[in-house]
Formats: C-alpha cells, sequence, structure tokens
C-alpha cells in the first residue's frame, strides 16, 4: 500500500513528499480499561475509620464525611462505562466490629462489545461482628454488550451483610427495543467458612426474548437481587415482602428465609418494566434492610 508521506533524501540531501511503501498498515488495538481499588477499615476510637487504601487505572475511592458509623465509600469508574476487553476490580475489608457501606458515584454503563467482554470482579471480607452494606447503583448494560460480574463475599459466622446488584437491559427512553448480548453474573457467599448462597445468571445472546419467558422475568427489563445475611432477617421478611409486593408502585418479585447456622438469610427478587419503577421499590427495601444506616447519601441526588 502507498501514500504520500513527508520524508528525507540522505542522498540528495533534500527534503521530498513522495510515494513511500508503508511497512505496516494494521490499526493499532484500542486501549483498554483496567482498574483496581482495595479499601482496608477497621474498628478505631469507638468508631470505624480508614486504615488501608489502594487504587489504580480508571478504578477510584472516595470517603464522604460521616458523623459515626458506618463508613461510607463510594466507588468511581472514571473510564465513564465499560466495554469489550475491559477489566474493573473492587476489594474491600472491614475488621472485626467494623461497618462499612459501600456505593457507586453513579450508574456503571456497559456498551457494545466489539470483542471480548467486560468483567467486573468484587470481593468483601468481613470480621467478627462486622457489617457491610453492599449497594452500588444499578447497572445498564446497552445493546450486543457482553458483560461478566463476579462477587465473592467472605463473612465471620458473627457478621452481617446486606448485598444488592441491580440490571437494567436496555434503555425504554432512548428507544432501544431490541436487546442482543450476552449477561454472566455469579454470587458465592461464604459464612465461618461454609457456603451459604451461591447463584449464577447467565442470559444471551437474544436477552430480549429471554426476558419475555414468563419463568425468566415476564418481559421486564429491569432485575434486581438483594440478599441479607444477619440473625434479624426473619423478622424483616413480611415487611419486604410488602414493599415487593405493593401493585400500586408496580413490577413483580419475591422473598424468602432460611435459617443458616447462627444467623439467618433473606433473598428478595425485583423484576420492573424499567428502572424507574424498579427503583421505587429498591429505595424503601434498602430504607427497610439496611437499618439505621438507610439509604446511600448518592442514591437521593
Amino acid at each position: 500500500m502507498s501514500s504520500n508521506k513527508l520524508y528525507i533524501d540522505k542522498a540528495a540531501g533534500v527534503l521530498n513528499v513522495g510515494a513511500v511503501d508503508m511497512i505496516d498498515d494494521t490499526p493499532l488495538a484500542a486501549q483498554r480499561v483496567a482498574g483496581r481499588g482495595r479499601l482496608f477499615c477497621g474498628k478505631s476510637g469507638g468508631r470505624t475509620r480508614l486504615q488501608r487504601l489502594y487504587q489504580d487505572g480508571s478504578a477510584k475511592i472516595r470517603m464522604p464525611a460521616v458523623q459515626g458509623d458506618p463508613l461510607e465509600a463510594v466507588l468511581i469508574n472514571t473510564a465513564g462505562g465499560l466495554t469489550g476487553g475491559d477489566r474493573l476490580g473492587w476489594a474491600i475489608e472491614v475488621g472485626e466490629g467494623a461497618s462499612a457501606s459501600i456505593t457507586t458515584q453513579a450508574c456503571e454503563k456497559v456498551y457494545r462489545a466489539a470483542s471480548d467482554r467486560a468483567e467486573t470482579t468484587v470481593s468483601l471480607d468481613v470480621g467478627a461482628g462486622g457489617r457491610i452494606a453492599w449497594l452500588p447503583q444499578e447497572t445498564i448494560v446497552f445493546d450486543r454488550a457482553a458483560f461478566a460480574r463476579t462477587l465473592d463475599v467472605k463473612l465471620a459466622g458473627s457478621a452481617e451483610a446486606l448485598l444488592l446488584e441491580a440490571t437494567l437491559f436496555g434503555r425504554l427512553a432512548m428507544g432501544e427495543q431490541t436487546i442482543q448480548g450476552n449477561f454472566h453474573d455469579r454470587w458465592r457467599v461464604y459464612q465461618d467458612g461454609r457456603l451459604i448462597h451461591a447463584e449464577d445468571f447467565r442470559i444471551g445472546p437474544d436477552i430480549a426474548a429471554r426476558l419475555r419467558r414468563r419463568a425468566v422475568a415476564g418481559g421486564a427489563r429491569a432485575i434486581a437481587t438483594m440478599l441479607l445475611v444477619s440473625p434479624r432477617a426473619e423478622t424483616l421478611l413480611e415487611p419486604a415482602r410488602a414493599i415487593i409486593g405493593d401493585p400500586i408502585i408496580g413490577g413483580w418479585g419475591g422473598a424468602s428465609f432460611w435459617s443458616v447456622g447462627q444467623s439467618g438469610k433473606l433473598l428478595a427478587r425485583l423484576t420492573a418494566g424499567d428502572g424507574y419503577h424498579l427503583r421505587k421499590r429498591l429505595v424503601p427495601l434498602v430504607e427497610l434492610l439496611n437499618g439505621r444506616a438507610g439509604l446511600p447519601k448518592l442514591w437521593s441526588l
């Protein structure tokens, strides 16, 4: 392949413009997102305090000023979204007796993938008597996206956790009616070394068609899973069901309770036609299950 290029003719000692052979016209590979963030907090002076923080690439962690527990942390992906080949990882450790609430600055967006898939990994580790609330804002999956998300949680026998992942497939407000792609959500939760919750949700390549199935989502485009591991979980089951099943605010879902050792787990699933109606039930449900900590401040902005 030839092209007009500026070159130096050393023999003639002059500068010329002429046709030269291009050695390699292979396009450069697109730069990919690579971000990792780690946070460790522990109890000190009667309250939870930051003890170690690490961040690199597009992963940033910010902590709003709070008057008491829990410590609040906001996760930020400065890349503004994810696409094929991107990798983002978060690791949160909560020490003995400490408490932390983790959310995201905004909804994470997963864009169309030309190749490969985007991956997010989350690792949560909570010590004895500690508590964590993992409450990221919704993930928005665009048409022809490919995304895998992994949540690994290790809890001490007396630790508590509130875990949430909410996903919107397409944006109805933008006229996205056909949603193709691949999505995989994997959870593993251990307490005192024992596996107490495991699930794999995989959907694609025709996401919209599968969501229309009655046994999957009945046509809903917005889904959420919330898991509470706590000795008080059983007492919250009926109030949670009242929020989830309220026909006034729309959508469908359900909640169940299981005893787990000396603790228990409450599992709730919600579906809705869009993100607006999903959040109308997520907000009161988070406020109920998160106790005095309530809703992350960024959720109300």
